[in-house]
């Protein structure tokens, strides 16, 4: 695990969410304790750590609060196995889409590459070596091999080619050219010394050179087999092809800049040990995993049960119990458990209540958080305070024509003022309403952009009052409904 993320205190583990959400103080408080318990779980000892359960989160509250943005902003701050998914994408055993399960064979695909990456990353300086030699094989073909004097006298009245052209003429650095080399003895190992310096200095990085790929091969995703391992039914399908046809590859030519990355990724493929990934894969995902739940209020039975849609409904439920309770999937990399992987689950509720969820459902997810509406205040913050703040991503874009914008306080206020009143009179979407005010309030600025370079424009409340006079002034609310 990254060191950085174990020492991190609930305290700073909201400090980093507050850089980018505003506000819902108690959602990441409660976050922040469940990732904190994460860490301290493991350095107990091994017995006591099989008995401590994850406590699942149930977040609830409108839409545009920021329940997904936490889930983002997670999955970037821990170094763990982190999915999120929407519970509308699945269905109940016998109907047609995907099966529940294949959120846990998701994760754990997902904590594959975050390893494979990892271990690359660290073998990477060694495999620079057995690329660059790789390099200067396409370059100067049997240049790096040994041959036998026959071979060699053959080579001998043979001249060293580039794509058919003498390889001491093939390569001109700086307007001078190396001296014709022979393609065995001394002079070899020479002109080879040279190429590797000009590969070091970077001056044959636009050259052409000639590189065997592996053809990928991907069969479709077969989703009209309901309720069965997809994952398992492609895979046996691609080794079947496999089979049949053979290793396939095919010639390409590329620059020597792209070569490098063919050929470094090439290595490094072979100096990984794909068991040893996926056992480390593993044990990742059981300990460390998290699965983000969105629209789980959309599988949610109001009202009376049965017929129809409500009872895929329920069934995917009662589908999702035992992966949340604790159970063994089957995938790809290998048998994983999931009792130990925590599960945050998140959804507006407004034409349902988390006490539409079957019981058992609602027990397993015990700690339980409600986010808060957005007012002015929330709105004016979010244009103003965050690391990504909307103010700032329009300044720079704009910025790229060379047309400067400023807001002033007033038109700040005044912008927040409008989305909290839209927000309260029709569909309250939360903060994506801020996105609407400003793509309608810089709309002809955007337009035109590219004839007003040079240009600074303030937008002041008179300016936000002028191009949002619909929302102000008519209340004409029905276009902005996103």
């Amino acid at each position: 695990m990254d060191a950085k993320f174990d020492d991190l205190t609930p305290k700073q583990i909201v400090e980093k969410l507050d850089i980018y959400i505003i506000g819902q103080k108690k959602a990441k408080k409660s976050v922040a304790i469940a990732l904190r318990n994460r860490t301290r779980r493991l350095k107990l000892s091994e017995d006591i750590r099989e008995e401590i359960a994850p406590k699942n989160i149930l977040m609830i509250g409108p839409t545009g609060v920021g329940k997904t943005e936490i889930a983002r902003r997670l999955a970037k701050l821990c170094n763990a196995p982190f999915l999120k998914i929407e519970a509308t994408k699945y269905t109940e055993v016998g109907y047609v889409g995907r099966d529940v399960e294949s959120m846990v064979r998701d994760l754990t695909a997902v904590g594959y590459s975050m390893v494979k990456l990892e271990m690359q990353e660290a073998m990477k300086v060694n495999a620079q070596d057995k690329v660059e030699e790789a390099l200067l094989d396409l370059l100067l073909p049997g240049s790096g091999k040994k041959k036998d004097s026959q071979k060699s006298a053959n080579q001998a009245m043979l001249p060293l080619t580039i794509f058919g052209t003498d390889a001491a003429k093939a390569v001109e650095i700086d307007g001078t050219q190396p001296e014709p080399a022979a393609p065995h003895g001394e002079d070899m190992a020479v002109t080879r010394e040279k190429f590797r310096q000009w590969l070091k200095e970077g001056k044959l990085e636009e050259k052409q050179v000639e590189v065997t790929v592996q053809k990928q091969q991907k069969m479709p995703a077969m989703e009209i087999f309901a309720g069965g391992n997809m994952e398992d039914i492609e895979s046996t399908m691609q080794n079947i092809t496999s089979m049949l046809t053979g290793a396939r590859t095919k010639k390409k030519t590329v620059t020597v800049k792209e070569a490098r990355e063919i050929l470094l990724e090439e290595h490094l493929d072979k100096m990984i040990d794909p068991d040893k990934v996926a056992d480390e894969a593993r044990s990742r995902v059981e300990q460390m995993g998290i699965i983000f739940i969105d629209e789980i209020d959309k599988i949610a039975v109001s009202g009376s049960r049965g017929g129809g849609q409500d009872v895929s409904r329920e069934g995917v439920q009662r589908d999702i119990l035992p992966i949340v309770e604790g159970s063994t999937v089957n995938t790809k990399y290998g048998m994983v458990d999931t009792t130990h992987i925590l599960f945050i689950a998140a959804g507006a509720f407004n034409l349902s209540k988390p006490s539409d969820l079957i019981p058992e459902l609602q027990g397993r997810f015990p700690l339980r958080v409600e986010l808060e509406s957005l007012n002015a205040d929330d709105f004016k913050k979010i244009l103003l305070e965050p690391k990504n703040a909307l103010t700032k991503q329009y300044a720079e874009l704009l910025g790229t024509e060379n047309v400067k914008i400023e807001f002033t306080d007033d038109a700040i206020e005044r912008m927040s003022f409008i989305a909290a009143d839209v927000n309260s009179k029709v569909e309250n979407i939360g903060a994506r309403r801020l996105h609407t005010i400003m793509e309608t309030l810089l709309e002809d600025l955007s337009f035109e952009a590219d004839e007003r370079a040079g240009e600074t424009v303030v937008i002041t409340s008179e300016y936000v009052d002028q191009r949002l006079k619909n929302i102000s002034q008519d209340q004409d609310l029905s276009k902005y409904i996103l």
